[in-house]
């Protein structure tokens, strides 16, 4: 014990940058398990749609109309974040669906402040989807 007390009295700055990177790596441990909470799985998202779950597409409408989830919702970011103004429903499943992910984790996230408890993000966005070799339809809906 004494030894570890002269150490780190010897070398504050190495125990502080410690301290500090094992302080980093616990908060973003926490926000990857935070995350996982609001994500789904490609194969998750089939079974909220065989449930009746709304998909919503929040790409551009270019991006949209070159490939989009069968019955899938175009909708902005900024309308999904007022609540859909009553496209979607509060009561059923609601999965957001970006490019990559990040953009419909965010949307999530306001959903769910907004009383959406049903709301999930497709992990990996239409990437994964497309990955996973699911069908995409063209075209305006």
């Amino acid at each position: 014990m004494d030894r570890l007390i002269e150490f780190i009295s010897a070398n504050p700055l190495l125990v502080a940058a410690t301290l500090l990177m094992a302080i980093a790596v616990i908060v973003v441990e926490v926000q990857l398990r935070a995350r996982a909470l609001l994500e789904v799985s490609t194969a998750e998202v089939v079974r909220m749609i065989n449930r009746g779950a709304t998909v919503v597409d929040i790409r551009d409408r270019a991006r949209f109309e070159a490939g989009h989830v069968v019955e899938a919702v175009h909708m902005a970011p900024e309308e999904l974040a007022k609540g859909g103004e009553g496209r979607i429903k509060k009561k059923r499943g609601v999965v957001v669906i970006c490019e990559n992910g990040s953009q419909s984790y965010r949307a999530v996230k306001a959903l769910r402040t907004a009383g959406f408890d049903g709301a999930f993000s497709l992990k990996g966005g239409i990437g994964s989807w497309q990955r996973d070799s699911q069908p995409l339809v063209t075209g305006k809906r």
